[in-house]
């Protein structure tokens, strides 16, 4: 039995600003091979899949959101309140309480409504990108636009506008607000921008605040309205508590939504191959999707704080240790926990949407009591994006140099220009 503090461990600095793209593939694929373990700057890094998985899913390790508060003095105010009240905080029965009052409103049969109205999105979104596209093409409509900001940006905010009931004309607004209060979990946005960030909550929370006075005054099938009316075993959510879940579906829902999609429409642009097979067989979609997923996770990594000291492959992590959980090298791990190898020769480090992963899940979600809240609406849109694409974008190419963002909190795309090469809709 040894202490993590006395292990002569590899070093990674997620810290570092130029640790993206390329650069960020081949850094995490050599330490990867040194080991289950390394040292970052503020606690340790785990690996692999089943050292992710154990301080995801052990009781004794919760997310140091109320840790970031105390550092960064957060005592009191909107933020101080959020940061308290957001379902990451919250643990044991109060947790589970919560999580069985909102899943059903947010589950894989229920999400399936949201299924045409977001295919319809993405046409309204096509049809902006054809009318403001100065490109053009010999025989075939030729579009040249940047994805993220003509479809990866005002994708999951329209969707999330749905979703709560809000009038799509504020999806902005909501976009505005979700890439605010999410930096909350980025240590230098909360060092120099923690006034903005806690303006955007407190208007969040006024907004939504009127949206629930005015759904309990006229329910109807949307997010809030399903909230005001869950109950179980005789409870149900406060005013407060609707609020703050509402808070915790937008926050989780466009940035990270946006992100990953931006994410997987690069991969595909940069292999023609893969995109002519996924038009060939639209059966591929979900394939794809589960692929990017697991190929370049927009939350590379997951932050956790012992309660307790807490003993893993005979190393001691003692009571305050902070361990980052890392998905981007964990879902290059195809053996799930239950021993069963998948029946692929695929090379983990390869992106391949008809490959076999076999049956373990990727760590992009999380796991363990708090798996991703919205993970099945999350599918959903990457699903019929990508499957909308396919059906009308004949050829998908890169026109011009993706702009990484960095990998500390949502690692997405600044910039991602593309060319696409319409057909007429099947």
């Amino acid at each position: 039995m040894a202490l993590v503090s006395e292990l002569e461990l590899p070093t990674l600095d997620y810290t570092d600003a130029s640790l993206r793209g390329e650069r960020f593939h081949e850094t995490m694929a050599e330490l990867r091979a040194r080991g289950w373990l390394a040292r970052g700057p503020y606690g340790y890094v785990v690996l692999d899949r089943e050292s992710g998985e154990f301080f995801l899913r052990t009781r004794e390790a919760i997310f140091p959101g109320m840790t970031i508060a105390e550092i960064f003095g957060v005592r009191e105010g909107p933020l101080y309140e959020q940061m308290r009240r957001n379902i990451l905080h919250v643990n044991g029965p109060d947790h589970t309480r919560l999580r069985s009052l909102v899943n059903p409103a947010l589950s894989a049969r229920a999400v399936e409504r949201y299924r045409p109205p977001v295919r319809g999105f993405m046409e309204e979104l096509l049809a902006e990108a054809v009318a403001e596209s100065q490109a053009g093409g010999s025989g075939e409509e030729v579009v040249g636009c940047e994805f993220v900001e003509a479809f990866a940006k005002p994708y999951p905010s329209r969707t999330i506008a749905l979703v709560m009931g809000a009038p799509l004309t504020d999806a902005p607004r909501l976009h505005h607000w979700s890439n605010w209060i999410q930096r909350q979990f980025d240590a230098h946005s909360m060092a120099t921008e923690r006034e903005v960030i806690e303006q955007a909550v407190g208007e969040f929370y006024e907004y939504a605040e009127a949206l629930v006075a005015a759904r309990r005054r006229d329910m109807r099938e949307d997010l809030i309205s399903k909230l005001i009316a869950a109950e179980e075993d005789g409870e149900r959510l406060s005013d407060v508590e609707c609020v703050n879940l509402v808070l915790n579906v937008l926050v989780g829902g466009v940035d990270t939504t946006q992100s990953q999609l931006a994410q997987a429409v690069r991969l595909l642009a940069e292999d023609p191959e893969q995109w002519r097979a996924l038009r060939e067989d639209p059966a591929l979609v979900d394939g794809a999707v589960e692929e990017a997923l697991r190929y370049e996770p927009i939350t590379p990594f997951t932050a956790r704080i012992t309660t307790a000291d807490v003993t893993f492959r005979d190393v001691t992590f003692p009571r305050g240790t902070v361990v980052m959980v890392c998905a981007f090298t964990g879902n290059r791990d195809f053996e799930p926990n239950t021993g069963e190898e998948a029946d692929s020769g695929a090379d983990p480090d390869s992106f391949d949407i008809a490959a076999d992963r076999g049956r373990a899940r990727a760590l992009t979600f999380g796991a363990g009591v708090h798996y991703c809240l919205g993970a099945n609406l999350a599918r959903l849109e990457l699903q019929e994006a990508l499957r909308y694409l396919a059906e009308r974008v004949s050829t998908l190419e890169l026109d011009g140099e993706p702009d990484y963002e960095t990998i500390t909190g949502i690692y997405g795309l600044a910039r991602l220009p593309v060319r696409l090469t319409l057909t007429d809709a099947r």
